[in-house]
């Protein structure tokens, strides 16, 4: 069997039988996973820092939604490329490029004096990010021997389950600290000491190590996956904005022509030239088939869950960026243990059933979320949504930790930063796709359900009216009024927004002393229609989550029923 080439003068690389294992992979680890979860951070980070941005740089609101999805189309269009880089030219050299110009990327975040200068900045962060992260499962996959990457893949899922809630916290403490008047640059100039402390450990520790049959990249196959990649993740990352035109599907229908000659080509290079982009043999594993398959389906349902509790959070129940992040400490409060014990302890023993049982416990999870709404209604706190997030968080981490080793667990060293390439773009594809299917759901939702929130609160609201002296035509009038205004925000594309019928002024009040008190109430009761709105929406929402959670608990039959190492794709 035939190993990596490692390249390093001391020590050597290990060889094939991990007979001269890296006495320093743990410190290793530590650095790749640092700089996974520093990606993870700014993927979400900014989201936190919208409205400062949006104040401090006089940006349009489609500004700011290019400076979102301006990092997804870089990190994702990129990463199958970079897997194959790292295997090509060498991982450790890969990872240490990547870091580094997600540093120098980041730095040009926290000083743009211009929305397009953060876009185009953000465009590169998310290109270097993609150079970065399929190295840390590559370098993983050949540092360390089977019977220990239970252990790493449960320290990884903690990290992701982790990152993912720490974005908005960091953020929300960033931005509300203000540190030397500086806003909202911080959530990028942070990354500045980190980057430069892991690049400078990362270059002493690591050993490098490639592939030796990779020996040049694919450039026709990096223009037609990125092509297709392109063609999918755009029109579902701008369609929303843009009221979902057609020339968005036609997009994503031609991606797969666009993936079929790459099919094509990809099979004519591996059986003539040979170092072709992606390693089509990998497919014909069912762990990694398969693994891929419901890693998609998982990162539908999780990817929208993100999306539309952040919603409901901030624009449904009107908690601060700090206040939504807080409570999402819950989710990683189950996350981070559960995938540390799932694949030490329990997936050993039981094998496929313990992210079969993930899957199971996250739809509770949100089914628990559920009925909490229903309970608490508009009231709701932080304290009452933490049971259902805890048993979603855990049915989270029994699921992310196993799968990346039994995707993973087939794969030969030499094509390991193909297959994390692969692995990462997947995960990518199905967050796009989850989160523009459930936003056009919720959106939908939030705009149907709009005049049943309106009749709800409209007894107190009149009851509210007569209070302050506003009766007869004028309440009615007032009450209308109300009405266009609750279903105008329902159906605007940007949910932060105020439309116009909101800024009617307040006519009829006998003097300005009455008119604030009138205008007080229509906001107080507008608050509470738009909360009872995204309540009612967001619980739906959940229903269809659960739906899409039991689907991939049914593919996950597909899996081998154990991780198995170097079986059919070993080296040869």
């Amino acid at each position: 069997m035939v190993q990596d080439v490692h390249s390093r003068p001391d020590p050597p690389g290990p060889p094939a039988d991990w007979e001269d294992l890296d006495p320093r992979r743990w410190l290793g680890l530590s650095l790749v996973l640092v700089a996974g979860f520093m990606d993870l951070l700014d993927a979400t980070i900014v989201n936190v820092a919208i409205p400062s941005i949006q104040r401090d740089l006089d940006a349009q609101y489609a500004s700011i939604e290019w400076m979102v999805s301006a990092y997804l189309l870089a990190f994702a269009s990129v990463l199958i490329t970079g897997g194959r880089l790292g295997d090509i030219v060498g991982r450790k050299r890969m990872f240490l490029i990547g870091v580094l110009g997600f540093t120098v990327a980041s730095t040009l975040c926290g000083i743009a004096p211009t929305p397009g200068v953060l876009i185009a900045s953000r465009f590169l962060q998310g290109a270097m990010a993609a150079l970065m992260v399929p190295q840390i499962l590559a370098i993983i996959h050949v540092t360390f021997p089977p019977e220990e990457r239970g252990k790493v893949f449960g320290l990884f899922g903690g990290i992701i389950g982790s990152a993912a809630v720490a974005g908005p916290i960091l953020g929300g403490i960033l931005v509300e600290a203000n540190l030397w008047g500086l806003q909202w640059r911080p959530i990028f100039l942070v990354n500045i000491p980190v980057g430069v402390i892991v690049s400078i450990l990362a270059w002493r520790v690591l050993r490098e190590s490639k592939s030796p049959t990779a020996a040049k990249l694919d450039l026709l196959g990096v223009v037609l996956v990125t092509a297709a990649v392109l063609l999918v993740i755009y029109p579902l990352t701008e369609g929303r904005a843009n009221g979902w035109p057609l020339w968005g599907y036609l997009m994503m229908v031609s991606a797969i022509p666009v993936l079929a000659v790459f099919i094509v080509y990809e099979r004519r290079r591996t059986a003539t030239v040979g170092s072709p982009l992606v390693v089509l043999r990998l497919f014909k594993a069912r762990a990694f088939d398969g693994g891929l398959l419901v890693w998609l389906l998982f990162q539908v349902a999780l990817g929208a869950f993100f999306f539309v509790w952040t919603l409901y959070m901030q624009f449904g129940l009107g908690w601060t960026a700090l206040h939504a992040g807080l409570t999402a400490v819950s989710f990683a409060l189950g996350a981070s243990p559960a995938a540390g014990i799932s694949i030490q302890v329990l997936t050993p023993k039981f094998g496929r059933k313990v992210v079969m049982a993930g899957a199971l416990l996250n739809a509770a999870g949100f089914g628990a979320y559920i009925w909490a709404i229903h309970h608490y209604g508009t009231d709701i706190t932080s304290w009452e949504m933490v049971p259902p997030l805890v048993l979603s968080g855990f049915g989270f981490g029994l699921v992310v930790a196993p799968i990346t080793d039994i995707v993973l667990s087939g794969v030969p060293t030499r094509d390991a930063g193909s297959a994390s390439g692969l692995f990462n773009t997947t995960q990518q594809l199905g967050a796009a796709l989850g989160i523009a299917l459930v936003g056009v759901l919720m959106f939908h939702l939030i705009a149907q359900q709009a005049d049943g929130s309106v009749d709800e609160v409209e007894p107190k609201l009149r009851a509210d009216l007569a209070a302050v002296q506003v009766t007869g035509q004028q309440q009615d009038a007032l009450v209308q009024g109300f009405r266009t205004c609750v279903t105008d925000r329902a159906n605007a594309t940007d949910p932060s927004a105020t439309p116009e019928s909101c800024r009617q002024p307040v006519m009829g009040a006998p003097n300005p002393q009455a008119a604030q008190q009138v205008a007080k109430v229509l906001t107080d009761n507008g608050t509470e229609a738009n909360a009872k709105d995204f309540s009612k929406s967001f619980s739906i929402g959940l229903g269809y989550l659960i739906g899409a959670l039991i689907i991939c608990f049914l593919g996950m039959f597909t899996l081998p029923r154990r991780a198995t190492y170097d079986s059919t794709m070993a080296d040869t």
